[in-house]
């Protein structure tokens, strides 16, 4: 049987690989385009959309509808890859930590 000093040596250690990976994943931004690149939106690791650029030929009145639609296809582009990549980053930290493939951090 372990030592349990041991034991929480290694739970401190844990945690403190979690929370130096919670910040890594709040800090990643990724970008979403849709039409083509003609709409981009950038969202944070925190899913807060930070910029949205639309190309000057689809500021038309009667685009309006359009750009719309692409504006939220970009940002479910986005939110997509962001999950995605929060993904990879957690799969590489379980993998060090020793966790089972398919268990899920609470966060």
């Amino acid at each position: 049987m372990k030592d349990i000093s041991q034991i929480m040596r290694q739970a401190q250690a844990m945690q403190a690989k979690i929370a130096e990976a919670q910040k890594k994943l709040e800090a990643m931004e990724v970008e979403g385009q849709a039409g083509g690149g003609m709409v981009k939106v950038r969202l944070s690791g925190k899913t807060a959309l930070l910029a949205v650029s639309i190309d000057p030929s689809l500021l038309k009145p009667e685009e309006a509808e359009i750009v719309e639609d692409l504006i939220k296809a970009a940002h479910d582009d986005a939110r997509r890859k962001l999950e995605d990549a929060q993904n990879e980053e957690m799969k590489g930290m379980a993998g060090g930590l020793g966790i089972l493939p398919g268990f899920k951090l609470p966060f």
